[in-house]
């Protein structure tokens, strides 16, 4: 089975992905301004990606033989527009930055599911960013 320090990144994936599904949500709702519905939606899409991404990763927790945490990382919704994909792109650098510690301590370990899982969660992860980024530059 899985090591104590993978279970603890994993948990770690848990709590931030917990965390971001909030907040995106929070902003679809709270957002306003002329471009709302748009930026609105690209939210709450993402905040839909997010939370499949915490049960995706709760399930291995729990396969590995660990226990899923329940308590996402501290949560934070922006004023503004602005400020709202600020956070979100930040959010997004630590998600990318901790899936590569993941990876790593997946392959140390000879965890090539948990690799690939976390792969298709970095990709997404990546896309996000790129789309919080080309917001931020309009």
């Amino acid at each position: 089975m899985a090591s104590r320090k993978l279970l603890d990144l994993l948990n770690k994936g848990i709590a931030r992905e917990l965390r971001v599904s909030v907040e995106y949500m929070w902003n679809h709702v709270k957002i306003a301004g002329m471009e709302s519905e748009s930026h609105g939606d690209i939210f709450k899409k993402i905040a839909i990606t997010e939370m499949k991404h915490a049960e995706e990763i709760a399930e291995r927790v729990d396969y590995l033989g660990g226990e899923p945490t329940t308590e996402p990382d501290p949560i934070t919704v922006g004023k503004t527009p602005r400020e709202m994909f600020q956070i979100a792109l930040e959010a997004e650098e630590g998600a990318i930055k901790l899936y590569r510690t993941i990876i790593k301590q997946a392959d140390e370990e000879q965890d090539f599911v948990t690799r690939r899982l976390f792969e298709g969660i970095l990709a997404d992860e990546e896309d996000h960013h790129n789309v919080f980024l080309k917001h931020l530059k309009k």
